[in-house]
């Protein structure tokens, strides 16, 4: 079963002249839909989108079903389609689940505590480790030979038992000569597929590099089924055209490319989401936002890729040296829970960060008895702490171990939902709650910023009338001074009015948290969003004094609710606050529109004053100068970075090359230490 849309599109992208365009097809296959989007490369336009649930137990039905659909509402013939890029979570979670392929690890030259560094043996696992003698300095200088008859015995006794090797070298990013000796043995005596560790990163801290590389090893069966089934399909259809995919940085590389570093892949959903986002609304540097039930999430985009992690991505508990997207997540949704601030003077609330149950949602499977309750209880004159709030048990109640207290809740409570002002009689049955909810015991449902949209008609989803008998009770809460928070008026109703008061509050803290990322992007203390001078800056309250804080790029909303909050974020923040139309196809649209960008590194350090190594694979060249030395590291890092951008799928690209060093002071004497010329190859891949 698939949906598909088919999307306005100018005169000249119709089927009559799509075959002379260049046509590309996004696929994004999630873990619950598989997406595909048909995109013209010169007219810059989605000509159609399709959904497809992901069939894990055989990816082709889900893959072939969005494909068939976009291209048919599409109209376009599949021999004009030019480039098909992919994005996938499939890495992500098979490390999450544990579900990747067995593999081996081969470290060389490392000490036996080693392992214990980093969470390394944790990754192993119950994998097999082969540990042999090796490595080299820092400088690249051999400390031991690698004996390579004893390492084939090793290997022979476990080639059976797993499906692909990882290697990691002491040392291996300034001398991969015994990584890549390793490799070829593997290669030669089982044919199976072997990562080294430098092939992934150029940073020092061997674990660590050795969990990516045994990370990857676990991946590559995985991914290849995804591109050979990908591919099959395209032929079967006669489509012709080169593969890429989506890395965990935005970026597109080749499938031939990605083959070796699947791990590269992990994040690959999310960072295309963050590039379709900004190219939906045509933004090269934007904040985008996306907003859930229970978080949101904000990510800073510049030059049109995300902002990365400078620790590498933590995926199913271990810390990679996979470049992350970086993203500021907070406990605002639409689901979040409307609390009454201790000590109020009026309405001041609480938005989060936990999430409940909305009553709109709950009265859908038992609205007679949410109704007839919550009316009972306006009917009283005196209003309850706990008006509005329903409790029902979870799964976990069976096998939960329950205080005195705990216990005496959920006795009262039963195997249904009630309310909670039956359940709760004493404070320490309140904390007991609280508690519950926490550990998932109880699951709560009350009033929350969904349910006041739906109160004010910005929204209706679901049962309208429970949202607005909610907010009745909630507008009836007192405040310190014992005043109801919400009354009547002559332009609104009690309900309105605290309906109004919760969707100001939550774009004022979404305000407040994307500024946050904002100015820890800029390089700025996350707590200058908090500031007294930034607060009056958003609120505008000052009079003598004109302060201004806020966003100087395109804010972008992503996710259902995001239309509810986000024009008005935008302009609290003073600029454009944009929810794309097609924000749903975020992915697919992030991999058919992205850029390659790959990069390399050359590192140049100094054994001795007056000597300069400069690491490029095995055999480390020496210099006699520093600026000899630096420059012959630039000219490499860009010829190695020239090749990774045609083995990744461009021949248009630009590079930039940059230079860092790090100089300490002895006895008031400058004395070089270390040196790094980095290269960054970017462009689009070849459609022509």
């Amino acid at each position: 079963m698939y949906v598909a849309s088919a999307l306005p599109v100018a005169a000249d992208c119709s089927l009559m002249t799509a075959h002379y365009r260049r046509i590309a097809l996004g696929v994004d296959t999630g873990g619950t839909y598989t997406d595909a989007v048909v995109y013209d490369e010169d007219a810059r336009v989605i000509l159609a989108k399709a959904k497809s649930p992901t069939t894990h137990d055989n990816l082709s039905i889900g893959i072939r079903g969005a494909i068939d659909a976009s291209i048919e509402s599409a109209g376009v013939e599949p021999a004009a389609i030019r480039m098909v890029a992919l994005s996938t979570t499939l890495a992500t979670n098979a490390l999450v689940e544990g579900t990747g392929r067995p593999a081996c690890l081969v470290t060389i030259g490392f000490e036996a505590g080693a392992l214990d560094r980093e969470g390394l043996r944790e990754a192993i696992g119950t994998d097999p480790v082969i540990v042999v003698d090796g490595g080299h300095t820092s400088h690249g200088e051999r400390v031991a030979p690698l004996d390579l008859d004893a390492l084939a015995i090793e290997i022979d006794a476990v080639a059976d038992q797993v499906d692909a090797f990882a290697v990691t070298a002491q040392f291996a990013t300034r001398n991969a000569e015994h990584e890549l000796a390793a490799r070829d043995l593997i290669r030669e005596r089982t044919g199976k597929p072997v990562t080294c560790s430098h092939y992934l990163s150029a940073r020092l801290n061997g674990p660590k590099r050795g969990i990516t590389a045994l990370l990857n090893s676990r991946l590559i069966a995985l991914i290849d089924e995804l591109v050979a089934t990908t591919g099959s399909i395209l032929q079967e259809r006669g489509i012709d055209a080169p593969m890429m995919i989506v890395r965990g940085n935005g970026s597109l590389v080749s499938t031939d490319f990605v083959r070796d570093r699947p791990v590269e892949t992990i994040l690959s959903g999310p960072a295309a989401s963050l590039v379709g986002a900004a190219h939906l609304a045509d933004a090269d540097n934007a904040v985008i936002s996306d907003i859930g039930g229970t978080t949101t999430d904000i990510a800073v985009v510049r030059d049109r890729l995300p902002e990365f992690s400078a620790d590498g991505a933590i995926v199913g508990g271990h810390r990679t040296m996979v470049e992350a997207v970086m993203m500021h997540t907070h406990g605002l949704g639409g689901d979040s829970e409307v609390a009454l601030i201790d000590r109020a003077v009026g309405p001041e609330l609480q938005i989060g960060p936990r999430r409940v149950v909305p009553l709109r949602v709950l009265a859908d499977r038992a609205g007679d008895v949410v109704h007839s309750i919550l009316r009972r209880q306006l009917d009283n004159d005196i209003p309850g702490a706990w008006d509005g709030v329903f409790l029902e048990p979870t799964a976990r109640v069976h096998n939960a171990k329950l205080d005195r207290f705990e216990q005496e809740v959920v006795d009262a409570l039963g195997d249904e939902v009630q309310p909670a002002n039956g359940v709760v009689r004493s404070s320490l049955q309140e904390r007991a709650v609280r508690r519950l909810v926490g550990r998932a015991v109880l699951r709560m449902s009350a009033f929350t910023p969904t349910d006041a949209s739906h109160v004010l008609g910005r929204q209706a989803t679901n049962d309208a009338e429970a949202a607005q008998l909610g907010a009745e009770l909630f507008a009836r809460r007192r405040d310190r001074y014992g005043r109801a928070i919400a009354e009547e008026s002559q332009a609104a109703t009690a309900a309105e009015t605290i309906s109004v008061v919760v969707i100001d509050t939550l774009v004022r803290r979404s305000a407040e948290a994307l500024l946050n990322a904002a100015l820890v992007r800029d390089g700025l203390p996350a707590e200058a969003s908090t500031s007294a001078l930034v607060a009056a800056a958003i609120d505008g309250t000052t009079r003598s004094s004109r302060l201004v804080a806020g966003l100087d790029v395109p804010l972008i909303g992503l996710g259902a609710p995001a239309g509810t909050y986000y024009p008005a974020i935008g302009e609290l923040l003073g600029c454009s606050g944009e929810v794309p139309e097609h924000a749903g196809v975020a992915n697919a649209i992030g991999a058919v529109v992205g850029k390659v960008r790959v990069q390399a590194e050359i590192m140049v350090t100094c054994p001795r004053r007056g000597i300069y190594r400069i690491h490029s694979g095995t055999d480390p060249e020496t210099a006699w100068e520093r600026p000899h030395a630096q420059k012959r590291a630039e000219i490499l890092a860009t010829e190695a970075a020239a090749q990774l951008a045609a083995e990744a799928g461009t021949v248009d690209f630009e590079i930039e090359t940059t230079w860092t060093e790090k100089v300490i002071d002895v006895d008031g004497r400058p004395m070089f230490v270390e040196g790094t010329a980095i290269a960054i190859a970017s462009g689009r891949p070849n459609l022509d």
